[in-house]
């Protein structure tokens, strides 16, 4: 591995076998064993599939990772993209040593730092102070060298009032706070961030994408991070990379990553499901059934002729106060609106199909690709359902007197201005 090069992963991937830790079968593990003690391939890695959620399958064996290979110099800032269930948190799994590929391998270069989820390497008895002398001794750090952080550490975090108060009783957002503040600023040569960054604030990710940022120009610490914020990618994120169903389907520079991510189809304008109910998206209480968005006038949708939108599901659960709420993002996952509908309001739910339909009046959003995620409550509190970009679709452009160009922001309101004029 070349001088400048920090992680390099050469055909890596991760089989699981669904429900189960081992084979199943005392005849598949032995089977598994013999063939690693001569040197061959895993005889069941042959039989699994893609990890594709949108096909049904009654193959026990799933590739959460295909295939996978890459590398990453010093000082770069790779963005991980593809939506939930395309392998990025396993991937990051790998990098971080916390699971081990089936087939494949990884070498990595330095010390890592890594935030996968809410409170990881944080021992739920200790103090926060105590946990960052621990995260710094697990780093390879001297108690001199934590010592020199600590301090930036907690100013950055913003919890000192809190610092000797055991983790167990943080909230999400505070234990955010520290365990980012810990990994970045406790000199790892490779610092790893999943989507965790979500749980905190407006403000505290802005200082996050700050100190990413920081840490890769001018210390040139090398970054991998993950996140569906299209603009933070961009923002941050030299390099980029989209991944769907394990695999890498694209690989370059930052805005090429997210161009291709956003117009290659990874959700679905309109959607209605075909055959038996259990197989519809959604769980045993939820199951959608049909969603369309479409121009309120005129043939095509556009910053003049509106949209409007439907949603059919069938719920099961009778005697319930349900109701259903549509927020929409644009393609950067800036919020739009997140607005609900409220269907039974006297405990009066019936199992059956309810049919939803909303309008949005022309002159109001501007060009671009937008996308909805719908979310089924119990009396505007309990979550019975979720469906993450359910839905995606494209607001075509109108010139504007000679200008052919999108305008920037998301509103695109027709102001009628009233001009005066004197000599």
């Amino acid at each position: 591995m070349s001088s400048d090069i920090v992680i390099r992963a050469e055909g890596i991937g991760k089989l699981y076998k669904l429900g189960e830790i081992g084979t199943g079968t005392i005849s598949h593990d032995l089977n598994r064993w013999w063939a690693k003690v001569r040197g061959k391939e895993d005889p069941f890695a042959k039989v699994g599939q893609s990890n594709d959620h949108t096909v049904k399958s009654n193959n026990d064996y799933v590739w959460a990772l295909k295939d996978i290979s890459f590398e990453v110099k010093q000082g770069e800032v790779l963005g991980i993209i593809g939506r939930n269930g395309a392998g990025k948190s396993t991937l990051l799994k790998i990098l971080s040593k916390v699971t081990t590929p089936t087939i494949g391998n990884v070498k990595i270069k330095g010390r890592i730092a890594s935030l996968l989820e809410v409170g990881t390497g944080f021992h739920q008895e200790l103090t926060g102070r105590e946990n960052i002398f621990l995260n710094g001794a697990i780093l390879g750090m001297s108690k001199a060298e934590i010592k020199s952080k600590f301090d930036e550490i907690v100013d950055f975090s913003g919890v000192e009032r809190y610092i000797d108060t055991p983790v167990k009783r943080y909230s999400s957002g505070m234990y955010v706070r520290l365990a980012f503040a810990v990994a970045a600023f406790l000199e790892p040569e490779i610092l790893i961030i999943d989507e965790v960054l979500a749980v905190g604030d407006a403000e505290f990710q802005k200082k996050c994408l700050g100190r990413m940022k920081d840490v890769s120009e001018n210390d040139g610490k090398t970054v991998l991070f993950v996140s569906h914020n299209m603009a933070a990618v961009k923002q941050l994120c030299t390099l980029g990379m989209v991944m769907r169903n394990g695999g890498l389907v694209f690989e370059g520079d930052a805005q090429g990553a997210v161009n291709y991510y956003q117009t290659s189809h990874e959700t679905n304008s309109y959607f209605e499901h075909i055959g038996e109910l259990q197989y519809a998206p959604g769980n045993d209480t939820i199951r959608i059934l049909k969603f369309e968005v479409l121009p309120l006038q005129g043939e095509m949708i556009s910053v003049s002729s509106g949209i409007q939108f439907e949603l059919q599901f069938f719920n099961k659960k009778k005697g319930i106060n349900l109701d259903a709420t549509f927020e929409l993002r644009t393609a950067d996952e800036i919020p739009v609106f997140h607005h609900g509908a409220l269907i039974s309001t006297n405990n009066d739910s019936i199992e059956g199909v309810y049919t939803v339909k909303g309008k949005v009046p022309a002159f109001i959003l501007n060009a671009g690709t937008y996308k909805f995620k719908l979310v089924f409550g119990e009396n505007q509190r309990h979550v019975l359902c979720l469906a993450d970009d359910f839905i995606q679709f494209e607001i075509l452009n109108e010139a504007l007197g000679s200008n052919a160009s999108i305008l920037p922001g998301i509103l695109r309101l027709d102001i009628p201005y009233q001009i005066s004029v004197k000599d």
